[in-house]
C-alpha cells in the first residue's frame, strides 16, 4: 500500500452560523466531523456582520476536537482544503491584524453606493467585465463603503481577503484570493480569471487592495509553527487555496461535467448549473467552478434552510421540549408536522425573502411573507408553507436559467436540508426534476478536502476523486400528481412579490 493510501484529508467550511470540520479517507469515508458555532451581528436595518477573529477560533477549537475525535496523528494528513461563505469584504492591515468585522453576504448597507456606480459607470459595461450585476450584497460596494464611511480603517487597509482564504492566511500566512470567490468583485473579469486594472480605478477599489489569484486546488502554503499550536495540525501540513462554499459543495456533490446541477441546501438555498463556456444573465449569479475550465451558472435565495433554523428558534419551544423528551431533534418533529399537512399547505403560500432577496429579483427591501392565513391554519401550516416557498424560489431560478439557455435534467442535492426526505420531494415536485441525494451534510467540506486531494497529489484528477468518494445515497422522482396544485401556488407566490413590491420600497 502506498504511503498516500494511508494518509486523510482535512476539509474546512466556513459556514454562515458555525464551521465544520471534516476528516477524510482516500474513499471519501468521514473519520470525524466536528462545528464550532458563531454568531452574526445586525447592529442597523441591512447590515449582517461577523468577526473573522471567532471563525478561527471556532476552526482551531474544532479541528482540535475532530482530532482528538478520529484519534489520528495530526501528521497523517496529507492536506487541508479551506471553503466559505461569500462576499466577505475582511480588512486587513500591512501586520495582517483585522480591521473591522466583515459585511457578509446578507449586508445590504452598501445598496445606495451600487446604484450610484451603476449610474455612473453603467450598468452594462460593469456587467460584461464582470459577468454579475453590481448589487449590494457583493463584496465590491462593501469596499466602496468602508472608503466613503470609515476613512481611517479604509486608510490602513493592505489586503481584503475572502472567508475561506482569511483562514488559509490564518494557518499559511500566505494571502490569497482563490479564482472561485473572484465573482463577488466587479473588477475581476469573468471570463479570464484576472483582476482589471481599469475597473479597479472606475470602481475606486485600490488595485493593491487584491491578493494575488490561485487555481482552487493550487497549494498556497503550509501550516506555520504558530498556526498549529493554535490550531493541533501538524506544523508543514499543505494547505490549498480553496473556494466557495457553493461550488466546493457542488464539487462534493459529484458535479464535474456540463450541465450537471447542484441543488443547495444549506443557510441560503439555489441552485449551481455547471458550464464549459462564459454564458452570464443579469439575473442570475456567474462565478468559475472550483474545477479549473469551468464555470457556474447560480441561482441564490437568502432563504434556504436559515428559514426552518428561524422557525425553530422563534416559533419550536414546545418541539424543543418534545424532541429532548424523545431524543430527537427539534427540525426532525417540525419535518413531521408538516407532513401531515396536505401538499400546497391548503392555499398558506410563502415569500422566502427574509433578508432581501438575491436572484432573480434582487431586491434588497424584498421581504418574508406568509399569505393565505385564517383561523383553521397551524404552525404546521406555516412550515410546509416554508419549505414549498424555498422550492418555489428554487424553481423561480432554474426558469431563469431555462431562459438563458442552461438545460437541467436532474438535481444533485447537498446541505442540511437534503436530510429532510419530506422538503427534498417537495422540491422534486415543484421543479418536476429528479433529485439524487449525496452525502447531504458532508458534501462541501468533501469539497474542500476534495481540492486538497486533487492539488497535492492525493488524487490523480478530479474524475478519480469524484468516482471514489462520492456516492449516491438516495433519489426522489418528481409526483406528477401533484403537478397542477403546486403550479397554481407558484404562480400565486410569482404574483405575490409583484404586487407587493411598491409597498416593500416604502420608506
Amino acid at each position: 500500500m502506498s504511503k498516500s493510501l494511508e494518509k486523510y484529508l482535512l476539509g474546512i467550511d466556513i459556514g454562515t452560523s458555525a464551521c465544520k470540520v471534516a476528516l477524510f479517507d482516500r474513499q471519501g469515508k468521514v473519520i470525524a466531523s466536528g462545528s464550532g458555532e458563531y454568531p452574526v451581528y445586525y447592529p442597523e436595518p441591512g447590515y449582517a456582520e461577523q468577526d473573522p477573529g471567532q471563525w478561527w477560533e471556532a476552526v482551531c477549537s474544532t479541528i482540535k476536537t475532530v482530532l482528538s475525535k478520529s484519534g489520528i496523528d495530526n501528521r497523517d494528513i496529507a492536506a487541508v482544503g479551506v471553503d466559505g461563505q461569500s462576499w466577505s469584504a475582511i480588512a486587513l492591515d500591512k501586520e495582517g491584524e483585522l480591521l473591522a468585522n466583515t459585511p457578509i453576504w446578507m449586508d445590504t448597507r452598501a445598496d445606495a453606493i451600487c446604484r450610484r456606480l451603476n449610474r455612473e459607470i453603467g450598468e452594462d459595461e460593469i456587467f460584461s467585465l464582470a459577468g454579475n450585476p453590481l448589487q449590494a450584497s457583493y463584496t465590491t460596494g462593501k469596499i466602496i463603503w468602508y472608503k466613503e464611511n470609515m476613512p481611517q480603517i479604509y486608510k490602513r487597509i493592505y489586503k481584503i481577503l475572502q472567508s475561506n482564504s482569511f483562514i488559509v492566511y490564518r494557518l499559511t500566512g500566505v494571502l490569497s484570493q482563490d479564482k472561485s470567490q473572484g465573482y463577488g468583485l466587479h473588477c475581476f473579469d469573468m471570463r479570464r480569471g484576472s483582476w482589471d486594472r481599469d475597473m479597479c480605478r472606475a470602481l475606486g477599489i485600490e488595485y493593491d487592495f487584491l491578493p494575488d489569484i490561485y487555481e482552487c486546488h493550487q497549494p498556497v502554503g503550509k501550516v506555520t509553527p504558530e498556526a498549529a499550536k493554535q490550531c493541533g495540525l501538524a506544523a508543514g501540513t499543505p494547505v490549498v487555496a480553496g473556494g466557495l462554499d457553493a461550488a466546493c459543495g457542488t464539487l462534493g456533490a459529484g458535479v464535474i461535467y456540463p450541465d450537471q446541477t447542484q441543488e443547495q441546501g444549506g443557510q441560503a438555498g439555489g441552485m449551481s448549473i455547471c458550464l464549459d463556456n462564459y454564458s452570464a444573465d443579469p439575473r442570475l449569479i456567474l462565478g468559475f467552478h472550483v474545477v479549473p475550465g469551468l464555470w457556474l451558472l447560480q441561482g441564490g435565495t437568502t432563504g434556504g434552510g436559515g428559514v426552518m433554523r428561524w422557525i425553530e428558534k422563534e416559533f419550536a419551544d414546545l418541539e424543543k421540549e418534545e424532541a429532548a423528551r424523545l431524543g430527537k431533534s427539534t427540525l426532525a418533529l417540525l419535518d413531521e408536522a408538516a407532513g401531515r399537512i396536505n401538499p400546497g399547505s391548503d392555499g398558506v403560500v410563502f415569500l422566502p425573502y427574509m433578508a432581501g432577496e438575491r436572484s432573480p429579483v434582487w431586491d434588497v427591501k424584498a421581504k418574508g411573507v406568509f399569505y393565505g392565513l385564517d383561523f383553521s391554519k397551524s404552525k404546521a401550516h406555516l412550515v410546509r408553507a416554508a419549505m414549498e416557498g424555498v422550492a418555489f424560489s428554487l424553481r423561480h431560478n432554474l426558469e431563469v436559467a431555462y431562459a438563458a439557455g442552461a438545460k437541467v435534467k436532474m438535481l444533485r442535492a447537498m446541505g442540511g436540508a437534503a436530510n429532510s426526505l419530506l422538503w427534498t420531494q417537495i422540491k422534486a415536485d415543484v421543479t418536476g426534476l429528479p433529485i439524487e441525494v449525496v452525502a447531504s451534510d458532508t458534501a462541501t467540506t468533501l469539497g474542500a478536502a476534495i481540492l486538497a486531494g486533487v492539488g497535492t497529489g492525493f488524487y490523480r484528477d478530479f474524475d478519480e476523486a469524484v468516482k471514489l468518494t462520492v456516492r449516491v445515497r438516495r433519489q426522489h422522482e418528481p409526483d406528477e400528481s401533484k403537478r397542477s396544485l403546486y403550479d397554481k401556488n407558484y404562480r400565486i407566490y410569482l404574483d405575490l412579490y409583484n404586487s407587493l413590491k411598491e409597498i416593500m420600497h416604502r420608506e
